[in-house]
């Protein structure tokens, strides 16, 4: 088993609201407009930047559109074009015209396709210690690198960021993780955040945020940070956190920015909500198995099996050091027969350094091949494996089917696994591939970070410039669809009943057949739940004139990725209720958005007795909604004949917002009733020309 010091046992409570001097809590102290810092109850945090990209900024921009939104509020706002960069029709360059005139229209910097991941590009140029980020993106955590609290969250929780409103959350705890000793050779950031996921999985840090600190920080770079911080999502993390040190004013000071350094460290006597502690020595090389980050094991326990393809990139693994490994590791050799090594740099800058360094030459000639700076393979767009082929990637998730492929067969490891096992054909410890080959490890800062592009980064418009522009919306581009309220009652069928730890790629999927739709609702539509029932959407389409549907799962319900558009698809055909054991945090929020009442089962066992086909009746569920109800209500199982208990977690705004059938007719009907006069103003009072809203 993989080393380090479990401290699983050891995680000591100092109760609610025991954490002090950490630098997640000043983060949140310095941001903090609603709410008090205590773990559960929900807090709203004032936003400096946020992060769009393409496959979740469309339906962001329609949504500023449907605000009335002028331009911006915040420091600074950046859309990203880097998931949906293949062109084989003409819906991905509509998409991009359309994102670019919105980007020009509300004052946000616009990232053309090509230029990168939208994580590393964002940390490079934009990234500053001490602020906060929302991102429409899971793996907008991976800003936490830098020291700054950085939240994936709905795209709909970002555009009314943009907009000047608070984003709101629950208070999480904090976890703190104390890393002492440094890494073994071949062994990297990569393996810490695997260690993390083999010992608690991909619910163990859920309403947490995970703080590493410790005398093994010396040794971790601010882009190893990335790497571990980027699949704090992997495990549910609201976000992580790392101290704003010398290796991050390190890493500024070689972007040309380090005056936007501030130092932030944990007090001496800092306090955590839990505590961890690893031990970097005693790490070894981890792979995740098929099909969950959460299914991890030594690299050597799963040695020897067949590998048609290993895939190095991603904002999981974005450095230019990662690249650098394997480009030397596979320097004078030839990867194994049938197997296809592919490069995907993470942003065009670095392509540039991996070029002038003469590291693209060494890919090339050991056959990789090299593809555009971007996501690519790692949300389905290109790179599909054949079916039970295994494929190595430095990714963060193997869901089943999101790479394209419905039978897939997808690892998640390092760099240095994926070059090792792509040079033998078959999965290989590097240490062990090593040691036969006489290979010494390579020294990963052999390529400099020296090139700059800014030009692939167009800034805002002045806003009397901004005022003219119209949007581009091309045919593929559609309305949102507009959302009825909540009825009070509600009889309908169960359509799905499901497991522990669906994803959102399993309810809308990603890849190179659904994701050029994510502009179209009515068309994506068609896709939603496939991946578990092909039948689904026909089905749902029977019932959505008739009161609607209900699906049931277990525990982690929607984990993953932070598409709203698993959210609005299915509430376009017509489902009205989900009943789970427990929710991911980004997708129970989207749900709200879009008015879909998420209930959880009092009884957990409960969930066993429905079954799919079942009747279900709801009653008085406007009043379960209402201000100072009690959360909490009976369903009848009309053909069972039996009764469960279950319960909603829905702070005052987000029951306003369910009730009005979504967050945008929520918003509408609170502007109306402001627009009567006095005495009618609803929460969120109107959005003036300083772009803040009045807040209770």
């Amino acid at each position: 088993m993989a080393g380090g010091t479990h401290a699983a046992a050891s995680s000591a409570r100092h109760g609610a609201g025991g954490a002090r001097g950490t630098v997640t809590q000043r983060l949140i102290g310095d941001h903090l407009v609603e709410g008090t810092m205590e773990p559960g109850g929900e807090i709203g945090l004032r936003i400096d930047q946020t992060l769009t990209q393409d496959a979740t900024g469309t339906l962001v921009m329609q949504e500023l559109e449907a605000l009335g939104l002028d331009r911006v509020r915040t420091e600074l706002s950046a859309q990203y074009v880097d998931h949906n960069i293949l062109q084989a029709d003409e819906r991905n360059a509509e998409d991009h015209a359309f994102l670019r005139s919105a980007a020009q229209r509300f004052g946000i910097w616009y990232s053309k396709p090509g230029n990168g991941v939208s994580h590393p590009v964002h940390m490079q140029h934009f990234g500053r210690p001490g602020a906060t980020l929302a991102g429409s993106d899971s793996h907008t955590c991976a800003a936490g690198s830098l020291g700054m609290f950085a939240v994936g969250t709905g795209g709909l929780e970002v555009a009314l960021a943009m907009a000047g409103r608070p984003l709101r959350l629950t208070m999480p705890e904090i976890w703190g993780v104390r890393l002492t000793g440094a890494l073994p050779e071949w062994v990297s950031a990569k393996d810490v955040v695997l260690e993390m996921l083999r010992r608690h999985g991909v619910k163990g840090a859920v309403n947490r945020v995970l703080e590493y600190h410790g005398p093994g920080l010396s040794s971790l770079t601010a882009m190893d940070r990335h790497v571990i911080a980027n699949m704090g999502a992997e495990l549910g993390a609201t976000t992580t956190v790392f101290p704003a040190d010398d290796a991050v004013r390190d890493f500024l000071r070689g972007e040309g920015r380090e005056d936007a350094f501030t130092p932030l460290a944990p007090e001496l006597d800092a306090r955590y909500d839990l505590r961890e502690e690893i031990d970097l020595c005693a790490l070894e090389p981890l792979i995740a198995r098929p099909t969950s980050p959460g299914n991890v094991v030594p690299v050597r326990e799963a040695a020897g099996e067949d590998i048609a393809q290993a895939v190095i990139g991603s904002s999981a693994n974005p450095g230019l050091r990662d690249f650098a490994v394997v480009a030397a590791m596979v320097r004078g050799r030839q990867t194994g027969a049938g197997v296809s090594l592919d490069v995907n740099p993470t942003s065009r800058e670095s392509l540039q350094d991996l070029t002038r360094s003469g590291a693209v030459l060494d890919l090339i000639a050991a056959g990789a091949r090299i593809h555009q700076a971007g996501c690519l393979g790692c949300i389905g767009m290109g790179q599909a494996p054949a079916v039970g082929r295994n494929s190595l990637r430095t990714f963060p998730r193997n869901f089943p089917g999101r790479s394209g492929t419905e039978e897939d067969a997808v690892w998640l490891c390092s760099p240095e696994t994926a070059a090792a096992s792509a040079l033998t054909g078959v999965i290989t410890d590097p240490r062990d591939w090593a040691a036969r080959t006489g290979t010494p490890c390579p020294a990963g800062g052999t390529v400099r970070r020296t090139s700059r592009n800014p030009a692939m980064l167009e800034p805002p418009l002045p806003a009397w410039e901004a005022a003219r522009v119209s949007l581009v919306r091309g045919p593929g581009v559609s309305a949102l669809p507009e959302l009825d309220p909540l009825p009070d009652a509600v009889l309908a069928p169960v359509l799905l009943k499901m497991g522990d730890d669906v994803s959102t790629d399993e309810i809308s999927p990603a890849g190179a057949k659904a994701l050029p739709f994510r502009s179209h609702i009515p068309r994506l539509a068609e896709f939603t739940f496939t991946r578990i029932d092909p039948e689904y959407p026909r089905r749902a389409a029977e019932y959505r004139d008739r009161g609607g549907h209900v699906v049931v799962a277990g525990e982690n319900y929607g984990q993953g990725s932070s598409r709203e558009h698993a959210a609005i698809t299915p509430r376009y055909l017509g489902l009205r209720v989900v009943m789970a054991k427990s929710y991911a945090r980004i997708h129970w929020q989207n749900l709200a958005n879009f008015g879909v009442l998420a209930l959880e089962f009092e009884d957990p066992a409960d969930h066993d007795r429905v079954r799919q086909g079942d009747e279900l009746r709801f009653e008085g569920l406007r009043g379960a909604l209402a201000p100072g109800a009690e959360p909490s209500l009976v369903v009848v199982n009309t053909t069972r004949d039996e009764e469960y208990r279950l319960r909603h977690h829905l702070p005052a705004h987000r029951r306003r917002a369910v009730l009005a059938g979504g967050t945008i007719p929520a918003l509408a009907a609170e502007e109306a009733g402001t627009s009567r006069g006095p005495g009618n103003a609803g929460e969120a009072g109107e959005i003036g020309e300083a772009g803040e809203r009045d807040e209770p």
